[in-house]
């Protein structure tokens, strides 16, 4: 049926026993998931029962691209991973960008599976059809870039893609990333998962093409896209995800000193505008990408002169007005550690904010601190507790366990801990707009405003939506997730999806362009079966309504100043959300997919194709 896009093998990839071999793909997993996000958790589900730990030689690592990653069309940068999360104990799903995707299909697969424990540390070297084990013992303590560097180095070619780990994920933080050509597979603790493995970095590179059925109209697509990106990404080209900084800001919604408030005062201080002006120095963009969102920011004075980072609007979020800074060079210090450790910054800047709460209101002391004084502001202090994770020293050993890890051990510290099913806020505050409430309780991999559906076009720009209005909202929540789904899987940014109108109502040619086949009119429900494909394996791994709610200080504080003073997201407000999702999804009270759902979506024949 498919006449290009894909190449229908996966190589498999066992460390414990030093093998590999070459697998087919069924043609019908395409046609009902795509690949990439939507092909990677139905190989979890196959393959990861929920007795399986994070940290086991069977947690597996699944690398899935989809049919667009690789063909010469805007930002066709994306793999899709799955694992199961160190940070959560849970599925993760996540995804980057990069050239590695890319470099695989040249090398003729659609995915990689690396699974089992090696003896030793050890890198892989992927070439066309040629695996290579080599020895990462000399490498143990690299930062993630030098890392990147050290497997280029090994490929004997400055053209290889490569993804790798740092430090902190030798040491086990669970919330460790992976770093992907200065991307990263961020947040849930990846990079934990191939550090258990001892898996410090993979290289590859490939020579193949990609195969696509009309190349004078994916050529088409490709100049129409560009044109119609450099004049509607243009704020993006010039101060990428910074740019979010001062709406959100503005509106009430920035999550400040650890969410007790949502307002930073401080917030014309850490913009894009002062960004731009003060510390950018370059643009960097992933494979085929025109927009190039990416920015190096640099510390040219003070006392973090020569601090370098890739600063992302949730960095600057959680561990600036997060964490009451609002020096923007701290900011790019702090980042720069995490990125050199290879820690989340997301993560990071929570429980950054959480020790300061418990440092200011004295239920820890400096003497769990290791002497820093971890005050709200406190630049120095900012870094130094990133440090203190990445080496798990002090308090920072609890730290590097994750907010799950710390509500485990200290309950009584649930009221300052901002987190659903273990995964952290990201830089959003939901009391500021009530649906991104919605996103963080029903995410697939906890509190994320990705997976869980990114409202703030539709709540805070667009003026379609009342941001505090509970009605509607879960079919919102839900239309956008089943659209950020279909997008994962196939291998696109979704930066540029609206310019090949990827959108909630698809109608583009682009699919068919390149596979041959029509796999248009059915991306939302692929989405929505990938939703809920991913759900079953939430429900497998215990995941329920209790699951769902929100954390003490969203639902029983109201925001005590700034633009949103006195808002509130009770648990009563919340229900009214949540029942309205849970019908709009066809699941039952409890958050379980009914029978008719799962029959409706197709999953009952889906999930028995391998006997399963």
């Amino acid at each position: 049926m498919f006449e290009g896009g894909y190449l229908g093998k996966i190589l498999r990839v066992n460390l414990s026993t030093r093998e590999h071999r070459v697998e087919q793909l069924k043609e019908n997993e395409f046609v009902k998931l795509l690949g990439g996000r939507g092909l990677a958790a139905k190989m979890y589900y196959d393959e990861i029962g929920p007795e399986v730990n994070p940290f086991d030689p069977a947690n597996k690592v699944f690398l899935i691209t989809g049919p667009l990653t690789g063909v010469k069309l805007p930002s066709t940068t994306k793999i899709g991973l799955s694992t199961k999360s160190p940070e959560t104990g849970i599925y993760l799903c996540s995804n980057s960008g990069g050239d590695f995707g890319p470099q695989l299909k040249f090398c003729d697969f659609d995915g990689l599976v690396i699974e089992g424990q090696a003896d030793d540390w050890t890198y892989l070297l992927i070439r066309d059809g040629d695996v290579t084990f080599g020895d990462a013992r000399p490498w143990q303590g690299l930062t993630t870039d030098k890392t990147l560097e050290a497997l280029k180095e090994a490929m004997g070619d400055k053209r290889a893609s490569a993804l790798s780990i740092g430090p902190a994920a030798e040491r086990l933080v669970q919330f460790s990333y992976i770093n992907v050509d200065t991307r990263a597979i961020g947040r849930g603790g990846s990079g934990a998962v191939l550090g258990s493995k001892r898996l410090k970095g993979i290289a590859v590179l490939g020579s193949g093409s990609i195969p696509v059925a009309d190349e004078a109209r994916v050529k088409e697509i490709r100049r129409a896209a560009i044109k119609e990106l450099r004049e509607t990404r243009a704020n993006h080209t010039k101060y990428g995800t910074p740019q979010y900084i001062e709406i959100i800001n503005e509106l009430g919604c920035m999550p400040t000193r650890n969410f007790q408030t949502a307002y930073f005062e401080g917030g014309d201080k850490i913009d894009a505008h002062i960004m731009r002006e003060g510390y950018w120095v370059r643009n960097y963009g992933c494979y085929q990408c025109p927009v190039a969102c990416g920015k190096v920011c640099e510390v040219k004075d003070g006392p973090f002169a020569g601090a370098r980072a890739r600063t992302e609007f949730e960095t600057i979020g959680m561990l600036g007005p997060n964490c009451g800074v609002d020096d923007f060079g701290a900011i790019v210090a702090a980042n720069q550690l995490c990125d050199e450790i290879g820690i989340d910054t997301i993560s990071a800047g929570n429980v950054i904010a959480l020790t300061m709460e418990l440092y200011e209101r004295g239920l820890i002391s400096s003497e769990d601190t290791d002497g820093i004084e971890a005050r709200f502001g406190n630049d120095q202090a900012l870094v130094d507790l990133v440090r203190l994770i990445g080496e798990r020293r002090s308090i920072g050993d609890l730290l590097a366990g994750g907010m799950a890890h710390v509500a485990r051990e200290h309950p009584e510290w649930s009221r300052y801990i901002l987190a659903v099913k273990g995964l952290p806020f990201a830089a959003y505050d939901p009391r500021g707009f009530h649906g991104n409430g919605l996103t963080y309780g029903t995410s697939s991999r906890g509190a994320c405003h990705n997976v869980g559906g990114w409202t703030i076009r539709a709540e805070l720009q667009s003026g379609q939506y009342d941001r505090f209005a509970l009605k509607g909202k879960g079919v919102l929540v839900q239309t956008i997730q089943d659209n950020r789904a279909y997008v994962d899987s196939l291998g696109l940014c979704t930066v540029v999806r609206g310019s090949m109108d990827f959108r909630d109502n698809p109608q583009s040619d682009v699919l068919e362009a390149v596979t041959g086949y029509n796999l248009t009119p059915q991306l939302m429900k692929i989405g929505a079966r990938i939703y809920t494909l991913e759900r079953l394996i939430l429900n497998r791994e215990g995941i329920r309504r209790k699951d769902d709610l929100l954390p003490e200080r969203v639902t029983k504080e109201a925001v005590p100043s700034g633009p949103t003073k006195g808002r509130i997201l009770t648990e009563e407000m919340y229900t009214v959300m949540l029942d309205e999702y849970y019908e709009a999804r066809g699941w039952d009270e409890d958050g379980v997919p009914t029978p008719e759902t799962i029959r409706k979506l197709g999953l009952d024949e889906l999930l028995a194709l391998d006997g399963s």
